[in-house]
C-alpha cells in the first residue's frame, strides 16, 4: 500500500474508534484519550495499543472485543491486534477538548 492509501486507511481506524463508548461514560475512547498507539503495517495488519479509564473496569472485555470488531470491519485491515496497556496511567489530562467540555472539565 502507499503512503496515500494507508492515511485513507488510517483516518477510517480514527472514525471507527470515535464510535466505541464505554458504556458508563457518555464520549468514545478515541476522545477519552484511551487510544495511545495506532500502527497500520504494510503487510494491512493492524496493533492498537489501548488503555481503560480505570484497570478494574467491569466493561473491559466488551471493549476490548468491540473496538477488534470494528477495526477488522475497515476496508483495507486484513487484522487488528488490540493491546490492553496501563502504562502510562490514564488520567483526565489525555482527553480532548471536546471530551471536557462533554464531561463539565473545561
Amino acid at each position: 500500500m502507499d503512503q496515500a492509501e494507508k492515511l485513507q486507511i488510517e483516518e477510517r481506524i480514527v472514525e471507527v474508534l470515535k464510535t466505541v463508548y464505554d458504556p458508563e461514560i457518555p464520549v468514545d475512547i478515541y476522545n477519552l484519550g484511551l487510544i495511545y498507539r495506532i500502527e497500520l503495517k504494510d503487510d494491512a495488519s493492524l496493533e492498537v495499543d489501548m488503555t481503560l479509564t480505570a484497570p478494574n473496569c467491569p466493561a473491559a472485555d466488551f471493549i476490548m472485543e468491540d473496538v477488534r470488531l470494528k477495526l477488522e470491519g475497515v476496508t483495507g485491515v486484513k487484522e487488528a491486534k488490540v493491546n490492553l496497556v496501563f502504562e502510562p496511567e490514564w488520567d483526565k489530562d489525555m482527553m480532548s477538548e471536546e471530551a471536557k467540555l462533554e464531561l463539565g472539565f473545561a
